[in-house]
Parts: C-alpha cells; sequence; structure tokens
C-alpha cells in the first residue's frame, strides 16, 4: 500500500490562497487506508481551510470530491463536470494521482495536498512501516520474505554488516537489523545454509536508477 501524511497546513493554504473557487480531491484507495485523504479527511481539511479563510476575511468556495481512484484516467475523467467551477485543484492522492488529474486538466493548477512517504504494510491499528521500494527484481524468494532492500538501511544484498548489536540496525537501537530477520527466518525454515550463497551485484537498472519505468500488457492494452 502507498501510504502518505498530510502535508503542515501552511504548506497548503500557501497553495491555494491566490485563489477563490477550489476543488479538493480525496481519493478511496491506499491514501483513504492510512487516513491521509480519504472522504473524511477531505472534508476535515475543507473545514480547516474555511475556518482559516473566514478569519482572514476571505471566502473560501471549497468543493469536496472523493474519486474511487486518482491514478485511473477512467475515474480522473469523472472531475470534468466540477473542474469547469474551479480555479485550481488541490488533491489529496498519492504523487500518482496528482500528476494523473494534472495531465488531464492541463489548464488547471494542481496542488498535492499530501506527502507520498512509501509501500508499506500495516503493524498494528494506526501504525504503517515500510517493507518495499518496488526494485523491479524482487528477491523476497531468496530472503524468507525479508526484503534487505527496503528493510536493511544500506540496502545490503549480502549481510548483515559490521555494525548490527544485538539485533539492532547501528542507525537507530528501535530499528531491527534486516539481515538478523532474514537469519531468523531462514533457521526457522530449516534453510539456513542459504545465506551462505552471495547473491550478484543487483542489476539498478530494473529499479528508479533506469528511469522512469512503464509496465505495458500487451494483453490488456487497446
Amino acid at each position: 500500500m502507498i501510504t502518505a501524511v498530510r502535508k503542515p497546513m501552511e504548506e497548503i493554504i500557501a497553495c491555494v490562497e491566490p485563489y477563490d473557487r477550489i476543488l479538493l480531491v480525496g481519493c478511496n484507495e491506499c491514501v483513504s487506508v492510512c487516513s491521509a485523504g480519504g472522504r473524511k479527511e477531505v472534508a476535515l481539511l475543507a473545514s480547516a481551510l474555511h475556518m482559516h479563510f473566514m478569519k482572514q476575511g476571505k471566502t473560501m468556495d471549497i468543493r469536496e470530491l472523493t474519486l474511487e481512484r486518482q491514478c485511473d484516467p477512467e475515474y480522473v475523467e469523472e472531475l470534468v463536470t466540477s473542474v469547469d467551477g474551479a480555479d485550481a485543484i488541490l488533491s489529496m492522492a498519492c504523487g500518482c494521482g496528482v500528476q494523473t488529474i494534472a495531465s488531464r486538466y492541463r489548464d488547471k493548477p494542481v496542488f498535492p495536498a499530501v506527502n507520498t512517504t512509501f509501500m508499506g504494510a500495516s503493524e498494528r491499528q494506526g501504525v504503517w512501516s515500510e517493507r518495499c521500494q518496488g526494485c523491479g527484481d524482487c528477491v523476497l524468494g531468496i530472503t524468507g520474505g525479508i526484503c534487505p532492500i527496503a528493510r536493511c538501511s544500506k540496502r545490503l544484498m549480502n549481510g548483515p554488516c559490521g555494525g548490527s548489536t544485538k539485533g539492532k540496525c547501528e542507525i537507530d537501537a528501535n530499528v531491527d537489523c534486516a539481515w538478523q530477520l532474514i537469519w531468523d527466518r531462514l533457521k526457522a525454515l530449516g534453510l539456513e545454509r542459504r545465506i551462505e550463497d552471495i547473491m550478484e551485484a543487483k542489476d539498478w537498472r530494473t529499479s528508479r536508477d533506469g528511469g522512469p519505468r512503464k509496465i505495458i500488457r500487451e494483453d490488456l492494452a487497446s
């Protein structure tokens, strides 16, 4: 799941202050799950903005909409009837959603209301942790289902390094050493000898180092 957190109010206010009519758009997918940009968060932000500008003596017209997904052109098309009445669009989706809207409605300034953080998993209620960096060449089948790229501070493909102590990372005593977790997992599976297999240097061209990536499914593309 893509996680996000709302931007500071000061930053959001600075973006929309020059405009009188704002279309505030939420997303019913990832940012809704992590309580950053769903229907409830849209309502709360709209209320906070109204309150701020009322204190400044300015009447701000804010229309609220929440799409099923903002990263899908099919759903973004639903904004057509609302965009004409807006001076600017404020999106509470991840960066993919913001860019999809900006690409479709080129004559309107589009501002992000959240900071996209990482692909994470839910640990417990209200807590999400980074688990994947989308490297494009998954090694979880080798490392016992624990990602050394997302969870090792040094992204080591063969570890642990010499800095881990008592199963904790040297950068922070509260951070588990990913390679300790990998060892524990492999040992529990009876696969501890796998730790001796040296992984070759990773080809980072499948990751962001190779430039913007694209997936094309010929069987689905039209």
